[in-house]
Formats: C-alpha cells, sequence, structure tokens
C-alpha cells in the first residue's frame, strides 16, 4: 500500500486549485501528495467566471475580461461600470494544462488517472481505494460529489441548470467590453430564467440559457430558447462551435459537517458553492487559501476550518423565497442591481460586507416575501 501525506480526490476546480496551491508554496515542498482523477482530462468541458478588484494568481489562464456588465428584463437593459472590479472567464482547458504542467515537474507530486471507489478512515489515516489498488493518506481532500446527500436534506435545494452555444457570427453584433450577467427578458413560465451571454468579440459569444430552479428541461427547450432569444435580437446567421451544459446544486445544506480531523470535502461536495448564486471560483479561491494556511498548524482539526455564518443564513432565506415562489427571481434580482452599487453586491456575495452595509442591501429587496421565508426558517 502506497502511503502519501495528503491525497487529492477530484481533479476539479477545488482539487486542482488546492494542488497548485500546494505546488507554490515552498512550506511542502517535503510533503508527498497524490491527486486522483477519474479522466485526463485536456478539453474545454466549462467555463469559469469570477469578480475580482486585484490582479488574480490566475491572471495567465484568464481568457476574457469585461468592465462592465448588463442585467435586463422586458423592460430593457441595464449597463453597470464595474469600476475597481473586472468580470474574468476561464475556460477549463486553460487551468487543467496550467495545473497540470506546474505540478507534473514537482518530485513529491504524483498523479493518477483512476476512478476513486471508495474512501474510508481508519484510526489516524484515511485509505482511498480505487479501481486500480488502495492508497493511505494522513489528510484526504475529498471533491468527489454525492447527489444523494441532498435528498436527505432539510434544506431547499434548487438547480442552476443551464445550457449554452459558443456561436460565431458573419458579422459584427456583439459588444465585447460588456457581459450580460443576467437578461431576463425571456419567457419565465413560472421560473427564474435569464440568457447569460459572454462576448468574447464583436463575432463571438457565449449564450447561454439559465434557470434557478427544481428540475432540469428537455434539452429542445434550452436550445429553442436560445434560437429565440438570438433571432429577438436580430442574429439570425451564426455557426455553433460548442456546447456547454451544466447543473449545480444550489443549498445551504451543512456539507462542513462530514469533516473530521483527516478528511475534508471540497467543491460542491464540501458547500464551496456560493449557495445563493451558484457562483465556485472565487469561493473555492478564498476557501482554499484558508486550508492551506491551516494546514502549516500542528495536528489542524478540519472540523475547526469551515462553520456555518450570517451568509449562509441569507442564503438559505432566499432559497428558501425561490423554492416558494420561483418566478419571483427576476424581481429580486433586477431590484438588487437597480438599488445597490455594484461594488456593493460583489462585497457582499464576496461575503466581505459588514452587517450595517448587509441591512442596506436586505432592505432594498422587497419586504414580504422575505418575512414569509423568514418566519419559515426559523419555525
Amino acid at each position: 500500500m502506497t502511503k502519501f501525506d495528503y491525497i487529492i480526490c477530484g481533479g476539479g476546480l477545488s482539487g486542482l486549485l488546492l494542488a497548485n496551491a500546494l505546488a507554490d508554496d515552498s512550506f511542502f515542498e517535503h510533503k508527498t501528495i497524490l491527486v486522483i482523477e477519474k479522466d485526463a482530462q485536456k478539453q474545454n468541458d466549462r467555463t469559469w467566471c469570477f469578480w475580482d478588484k486585484n490582479t488574480n494568481a490566475l491572471q495567465s489562464v484568464v481568457g476574457k475580461q469585461w468592465g462592465s456588465i448588463c442585467v435586463g428584463d422586458v423592460t430593457g437593459c441595464s449597463v453597470f461600470n464595474l469600476n475597481a472590479y473586472q468580470y474574468n472567464m476561464i475556460r477549463s482547458a486553460d487551468l487543467y494544462k496550467y495545473v497540470y504542467d506546474n505540478i507534473k515537474k514537482l518530485p513529491n507530486f504524483t498523479v493518477v488517472f483512476d476512478e476513486v471507489t471508495s474512501i474510508e478512515e481508519n484510526l489516524n489515516e484515511v485509505l482511498v481505494t480505487t479501481n486500480a489498488t488502495v492508497y493511505c493518506g494522513s489528510k484526504v481532500f475529498n471533491s468527489i460529489f454525492n447527489a444523494n446527500e441532498l435528498k436527505s436534506s432539510t434544506e431547499p435545494v434548487l438547480q442552476q441548470h443551464f445550457l449554452g452555444w459558443f456561436i460565431k457570427t458573419e458579422i459584427p453584433v456583439f459588444d465585447d467590453d460588456t457581459a450580460t450577467f443576467m437578461d431576463f427578458a425571456v419567457p419565465q413560465n413560472g421560473n427564474t430564467r435569464f440568457m447569460y451571454v459572454l462576448p468574447f468579440s464583436d463575432t463571438e459569444a457565449l449564450v447561454e440559457y439559465t434557470l434557478f430552479s427544481e428540475s432540469l428541461l428537455p434539452k429542445q427547450e434550452y436550445e429553442e430558447a436560445i434560437f429565440a432569444y438570438l433571432k429577438n435580437l436580430g442574429i439570425t446567421s451564426y455557426t455553433i462551435t460548442a456546447i456547454e451544459k451544466g447543473s449545480i446544486p444550489m443549498t445551504a445544506h451543512n456539507f462542513y459537517k462530514k469533516n473530521s480531523s483527516s478528511l475534508i470535502y471540497m467543491g460542491t461536495a464540501g458547500g464551496f458553492t456560493k449557495a445563493s448564486t451558484g457562483y465556485t471560483f472565487r469561493s473555492t479561491q478564498k476557501k482554499i487559501a484558508l486550508l492551506v494556511e491551516a494546514l502549516k498548524e500542528p495536528d489542524f482539526d478540519f472540523r475547526k476550518l469551515y462553520r456555518k455564518n450570517r451568509f449562509l443564513w441569507y442564503d438559505a432565506i432566499l432559497l428558501e423565497v425561490l423554492y416558494k415562489q420561483n418566478d419571483l427571481g427576476s424581481v429580486l434580482f433586477t431590484a438588487l442591481f437597480a438599488r445597490n452599487e455594484v461594488s456593493s453586491i460583489f462585497k457582499f456575495l464576496d461575503e466581505e460586507t459588514t452587517l450595517w452595509e448587509e441591512l442596506k442591501i436586505i432592505n432594498s429587496l422587497p419586504k414580504l416575501p422575505f418575512l414569509k421565508a423568514l418566519l419559515r426558517n426559523i419555525r
């Protein structure tokens, strides 16, 4: 049985960001580190976006930045300058290559492409079984998500599900300085539905149909919505160069309770996804930074690292509102952007605001749905 100081199960976003952070910190150069990933990921299978007001540590793999965003509904689209912030995009293939190139050159890293079949704690170590063998780790980081966990959750669970077309037009049609953050000018049909548009140039963009709801749609419905949206914009001549689809659970479920002194869950499996928005990248970066510093402390207990806080409670209230009245999303999000500075909203979503700043944002939203949700949450 091969033994490692650290085993990272899952080479998705959280696993790769942890591996990269450990590789870049000389404190861990004598730690043996194993990364287990099911597939040798080389293709663009997802797109990560995040806002930031400083140069990011992964700036070299940022594929595109926007200085303004648009939030719209049937009455039109409002454009907001991000000022100190930038909205950033990273394609997954670029991040995979960057991190794997970084860790493969280090002698203390081992990368294995295999499927993890079980993880079992045994006294002060953790056994990780794959299709091929068994590994032993002093500390194990698991980002493999088990959707069945949410079936018994007491918290509401919505899905942020989407399908997007990467398109190329014959003539310039896009403003590549502005990303369409949320455009609710599509039939809501009892749900929270919007278009998300990332223009890479004046002839290229990702056009994505996104819903916050309980159930996914047949593929045809996503495609018909994108086709109709583009047609309404006068865009009828284009080529679809790639397709992206996915579903992200939105829930205030307490993922942290699974952590132990030797085993910690990360990514969606560890509650790293921002429950109220589905955004993952920035939240994961911040949580990985905390984790790396904690690892430098002797005998640190992972159970002390992540706890429920008031921001998870805010998320729970919003999700309760959308769970009970799923069609309110367009009203809530357009009000949020119309009545607050974008910088304040981003700061709030990054969980960096003071209580006073949070009360101002909460006060800008319709009161009755949240009061009802608050009472239900208390009960």
